[in-house]
């Protein structure tokens, strides 16, 4: 018997609810746990609301919010993993690859498709629009770390050549919050919530 097109909304719709048990290295901004990828992804898609007066020529807000909302749903086979995390970032591309092809699988042909697309774009970080979402979720971890003075960055010592590196997508993507980005994280090397080079080798 044919599965019914409502029946697999409903099954994505109640497997999506997964994502809520991801739990990513950003803390909240009160510091009190750590957000997870449901958290994020909402999160997001109220800041491409709220800031989309900063947004290039060329970008589809409406297409830019979907895909703040669904980027990180693969985590829900592949989990989260962090963004300094070198070695498991190796890995990372091919297990999320197997999880948007589960994951978006479970819906109608024409939603999979449609959706996997909207993923594929944010990936690939082509389009404006794709560049202003990967810009977005690259200033929402750093407003948290700023809040949470130093939050994951002192945890993980992370230093401000790794943050530069993290944030450079801004530049593209939103570039008139770039110097707000800029200015942001030499507030947080100044408030020691950054370390601004890594420790010294001690001379053997």
């Amino acid at each position: 018997m044919q599965i019914s097109r409502l029946t697999q909304q409903i099954q994505f719709i109640i497997e999506i609810d997964k994502l809520k048990q991801i739990l990513r290295q950003t803390l909240l901004t009160d510091g009190s746990r750590q957000e997870n990828s449901a958290e994020h992804s909402w999160h997001l898609a109220i800041m491409a609301v709220v800031l989309a007066e900063y947004a290039p020529e060329g970008v589809d807000l409406s297409r830019a919010i979907k895909m703040l909302l669904i980027h990180d749903l693969v985590e829900i086979d592949a989990g989260d993993t962090f963004c300094y995390d070198v070695q498991g970032n190796e890995s990372n591309q091919e297990r999320e690859a197997q999880a948007a092809l589960r994951l978006f699988g479970l819906l109608p042909a024409d939603q999979a498709s449609e959706l996997r697309s909207v993923w594929e774009e944010f990936e690939t970080l082509q389009t404006p629009t794709a560049k202003f979402a990967a810009a977005l979720d690259r200033i929402q971890p750093l407003l948290h770390n700023q809040q949470t003075q130093g939050g994951t960055w002192r945890i993980h010592s992370v230093t401000r050549d790794q943050v530069m590196k993290r944030v450079a997508p801004v530049e593209t993507g939103t570039p008139e919050l770039w110097s707000f980005v800029q200015q942001l994280i030499e507030d947080c090397i100044a408030a020691g919530y950054l370390k601004d080079a890594p420790a010294s080798t001690p001379a053997k």
